[in-house]
């Protein structure tokens, strides 16, 4: 960054002692969590399912799975595909491939076939690992792909010996059985490879270069790659221990965002690990699982979207909780309505908790968090002040002239962990990333929003149409070309329809082709379809047959005037 910024900072003085610069480490991923290693080798890491690992058994199985790559021919800039929850595995992979200095494409598991045949190609994967359950989509596909090999993993190799016990009666079985054949690699068969590398497998990176990719649909809805750096994770971290100051080395934090996402990667998971923080990995999301963790593990931290906390609420097992533990609780990935929060900060309080739920706010593009309501002091409504080191603009949408505080408007973003660039699309990332007269690179975020006199940052929805569903998002013109290509449909419109536990869910309207009569049979039909080719989180709940679809004077599907319908339906439930 510039030495001088001519950027309007009104919130340096309500940072509430956190300072206004940091100084960032300047190594790689995996060097930041070793050096921690090397200073607590015996804390905690990570527990997994009831099994504890040290810091120093971490170190030591990444430095296995990274001797394992270079045997299985993984070079410097390759990319690897993770697609996993939250297990060992996972972790072991993402910071081995930081190691030997690849790039580590993080794909969600549940996506379909197709989404994942794309990812694979989009990021040109040399290899992916994925769950034993998961084997037959990545097989399907494969042929499609010029993945070299394929490794398996299963959720009973990282557990401890009782759970691993009950866990195959009563999960195992549900797992179609791997051919003895199959060409892949098993996970146990992979770490036995490192006894074949003799070389050196250390691959010296800058703090620029890509190391992970993301995956959203950024600010115009088509599926980029989203390109991070070694240096935009490792200021995320600094930066998150930064703005809370109550952290110490050993405190927990309840891992169940999942690192297929910014936020699970870059706040669950590297902000502790490079810090010596603990995370409780949570492999399978349940608001049941993650309200028994909390209790059990006592844990300092907790980071969630809003449908979590508001499922929460409901939890008879939470009624008697002691919270006291918790030192910060962060809502990220949707909006924290105002009644949500004070519902739940009362709810906070009632189960001996000393904090109140803070909002946060951030893009896929800055690795989903670069503001935060600080710990001293919230505004009703506002997500916060920037991190240190972090600018925001509001300007009027897509230049670069400034509106006035309280005016709404584009939010930009300029600071250390803004992406690199969307992968193989200059022209997109030309327009998403401007340097202005001041000097600084900034992120157009596609976000509307203002900031007042004081420097807090209200959010107030997408400039381009999008969905967010329990934290996901989801945009309707890539369901719509998925629909239209349907040989029974004419046109479709995907929408949100509020809903009390998503905030939204996924509807489709459908205009079927001429001589097409609708039925039931013709709606299970496209359901089927749409299953084999979205996402689970993003499948419309609902197929709802029009024989035309409102237009606007242009012409164009109006599909706010289909939104407003079913608003007004729920209002009157």
């Amino acid at each position: 960054m510039p030495d001088t910024v001519s950027v309007k900072t009104p919130w340096i003085n309500n940072l509430g002692g956190v300072p206004a610069h940091l100084d960032y480490y300047r190594g790689s991923m995996f060097e930041m969590v070793a050096d921690v290693a090397k200073k607590y080798p015996d804390y905690i890491a990570f527990d997994f399912m009831g099994k504890s690992t040290t810091y120093k058994k971490l170190v030591e199985n990444i430095e296995k799975c990274a001797k394992a790559l270079k045997t299985i021919g993984v070079r410097k800039g390759d990319c690897v595909t993770i697609a996993m929850p939250n297990c060992p595995q996972g972790i072991y992979l993402f910071y081995a491939i930081n190691l030997v200095g690849g790039v580590a494409s993080m794909v969600h598991p549940l996506s379909s076939e197709k989404e994942i045949e794309f990812y694979l190609n989009e990021s040109n994967s040399v290899s992916v690992i994925t769950l034993d359950q998961f084997y037959g989509k990545i097989e399907r596909i494969r042929k499609n792909t010029n993945i070299v090999n394929v490794i398996i993993a299963s959720i009973k190799d990282e557990l401890s010996v009782p759970i691993k016990a009950g866990y195959m009666i009563t999960e195992a079985y549900k797992i179609a059985k791997i051919p003895e054949d199959a060409p892949v690699i098993r996970w146990k068969d992979f770490m036995k490879l490192s006894k074949a590398c003799f070389y050196s497998y250390k691959v010296e990176r800058k703090p620029e270069d890509p190391a992970v990719i993301l995956y959203s649909g950024g600010t115009t809805g088509t599926t980029k790659g989203i390109v991070l750096s070694n240096y935009n994770f490792n200021a995320l971290s600094s930066q998150i221990i930064a703005t809370n100051p109550m952290f110490r080395p050993g405190d927990r934090m309840l891992a169940a965002m999942p690192i297929f996402h910014g936020f699970g990667l870059g706040v669950c998971i590297h902000s502790m690990l490079s810090q010596g923080g603990r995370c409780v990995l949570v492999p399978r999301f349940t608001a049941k699982s993650y309200s028994k963790l909390i209790t059990k593990y006592k844990c300092n931290f907790m980071a969630g979207v809003p449908t979590l906390y508001e499922a929460l609420l409901r939890l008879p097992n939470m009624q008697k909780a002691d919270l006291s533990h918790l030192k910060g609780v962060f809502s990220g990935g949707d909006s924290l309505s105002i009644e949500l929060k004070k519902k739940f900060d009362a709810f906070l309080e009632a189960h001996n908790a000393t904090i109140k739920i803070r909002e946060g706010y951030g893009t896929t593009e800055s690795v989903t968090a670069c503001c935060l309501t600080p710990t001293h002091m919230s505004k009703e409504g506002s997500i916060g002040v920037p991190f240190p080191d972090t600018y925001f603009k509001i300007v009027e949408p897509d230049t670069d002239k400034e509106v006035p505080y309280g005016t709404e408007g584009e939010i930009l973003i300029a600071g250390p962990s803004v992406m690199v660039e969307y992968y193989n699309k200059p022209e997109e990332s030309a327009k998403t990333l401007r340097v202005h007269a001041d000097g600084l690179k900034w992120l157009y975020t596609g976000d509307l929003g203002l900031m007042d006199e004081d420097g807090f940052i209200y959010f107030k929805g997408r400039i381009k149409r999008m969905i967010i569903t329990s934290g996901y998002n989801v945009y309707p013109a890539q369901l719509e070309n998925i629909l239209d290509a349907h040989e029974k449909v004419q046109m479709s419109c995907i929408i949100g329809v509020p809903d009390s536990y998503k905030m939204h869910k996924v509807k489709a309207f459908v205009m079927l082709k001429p001589g097409v009569a609708p039925s039931d049979e013709v709606k299970e039909e496209l359901l089927a379809y749409c299953r084999k080719h979205i996402a689970k989180y993003a499948m419309p709940y609902d197929i709802e047959f029009r024989p035309e679809l409102p237009k606007t004077l242009v012409g164009k599907v109006a599909y706010r005037k289909l939104e407003e319908e079913e608003a007004a339906k729920y209002q009157n439930q």
